[in-house]
């Protein structure tokens, strides 16, 4: 009798063990304040501005451990990295405008005209919705940042171009045929709604009597009802930080109840899966158990998009219950990003340190959305890390 209660005993506690090792592993989250992680932010601006090609492109990608880069491009993205330096830009850094504005210059020069409107596209392409609303963020971005009007009739043009995608129920289709002038059908972008709907929200900002609020709230309406559905989610709802940027910018319209319903689903989105990074480890047990560590571009994009429903929590009573944890799971994400960022030490030590020194790599590879996100998303949580230690 003795021997089986010990027995049992035994077994609960090798098996405590095993559910503790396993499916309930600590979470991680290494400190960071305000001030760290706004050097991470601006380390990350440095390794872009020093991977700028003199036409104002950028280098896709970087191998540490053959030190080549690939090749390869994405317009989409180098709209994205541009847009993230005009973040810095606004927030009050402006010794990369420069750059940035080099970025945007090569979008200028690269656009598709129909009718009324523009779009950045390369050449012998489709127009791409995302490449063209990741732009016109970029320009919103830098009209926060300096004030500057000279870009706004651009502004508008591109504004209008999103517009010509877009569909009676708030959605956007993915591609404008340039060759026959019209929209491809069928065809949309879990990503690029998002960015277009943030550029929309954004344009009310400055033109607050264009109706600019009109098309944005068809799309939230369309993100907080159908997206999910429409495109066969399985674990809803879909993780987007650009949903999340423009219901933060729509804070003080405010968001109808729905759109608050949504915004609350895509905090608890983010949040768990900040909570399973957390407790993933650079080892082989782990990589096992919980898969390898997210790259900054995946982790990135969580921490900004709870930094932006953070501003709604601040703001609207009805989201305001969940700050507390919300601001818990930025610290953890940014402290994640900062931990795992390569410092200047660590970069002098390898061969090419102007390609390692403020990156991210995963499997010793790293590109340039790496180092887009992971700046949005420290550069964005440094206030919301002060406000949190603000008694």
């Amino acid at each position: 009798m003795r021997r089986g209660v010990l027995f049992t005993l035994s077994a609960w506690m090798v098996g405590a063990v095993v559910l503790r090792a396993t499916l309930l592993m600590p979470h991680q989250c290494p400190a960071v304040d305000p001030a760290s992680a706004l050097l991470g932010a601006q380390q990350a601006a440095a390794w872009i501005a020093a991977a700028q090609e003199p036409e104002g492109t950028y280098v896709y990608e970087y191998n540490r451990a053959t030190d080549t880069e690939p090749g390869g491009y994405n317009i989409v993205r180098h709209a994205g990295v541009t847009m993230s330096l005009y973040q810095l830009a606004a927030a009050g850094d402006h010794s990369l405008l420069p750059v940035a504005d080099r970025g945007m210059q090569y979008m200028i020069d690269n656009l598709y005209r129909h009718d009324d409107w523009a779009a950045f596209s390369v050449p012998m392409g489709n127009v791409q919705l995302g490449a063209s609303a990741l732009m016109l963020d970029g320009l919103m971005q830098r009209r926060i940042a300096t004030g500057d009007t000279r870009y706004d009739s651009l502004s508008r043009e591109v504004a209008r171009g999103l517009l010509a995608l877009q569909q009676p129920d708030g959605s956007f289709l993915n591609f404008w045929d340039a060759v026959n002038g019209r929209p491809v059908p069928g065809e949309r972008s879990k990503y690029a709604t998002g960015e277009a709907f943030w550029g929309l929200t954004l344009m009310h900002r400055f033109f607050p009597d264009e109706g600019w609020d009109v098309y944005a709230r068809k799309t939230a309406d369309y993100l907080s009802f159908e997206r999910d559905r429409y495109e066969e989610q399985k674990f809803p709802p879909w993780a987007d930080q650009w949903a999340a940027y423009g219901l933060g910018e729509m804070a003080t319209w405010p968001p109808s109840d729905t759109n608050i319903a949504y915004a609350r689903t895509l905090t608890e989105r983010f949040g768990f899966l900040v909570r399973v990074e957390s407790q993933r480890r650079d080892n082989w047990f782990s990589k096992l158990l919980h898969g390898r560590q997210a790259r900054a571009a995946g982790m990135g994009t969580w921490v900004e998009g709870l930094n932006s429903l953070y501003t709604l929590a601040t703001t609207d009573p009805r989201m305001a219950d969940m700050a507390p944890k919300m601001a818990e799971r930025i610290e953890c994400g940014a402290g994640m990003l900062a931990a795992r960022q390569v410092s200047p030490q660590q970069a002098a030590r390898g061969p090419n340190p102007q390609r390692t020194s403020g990156a991210w790599f995963t499997n010793d590879v790293t590109r340039m959305d790496d180092q887009q996100h992971a700046l949005s998303a420290l550069l964005n949580a440094a206030p919301t890390l002060e406000h949190r230690d603000k008694p």
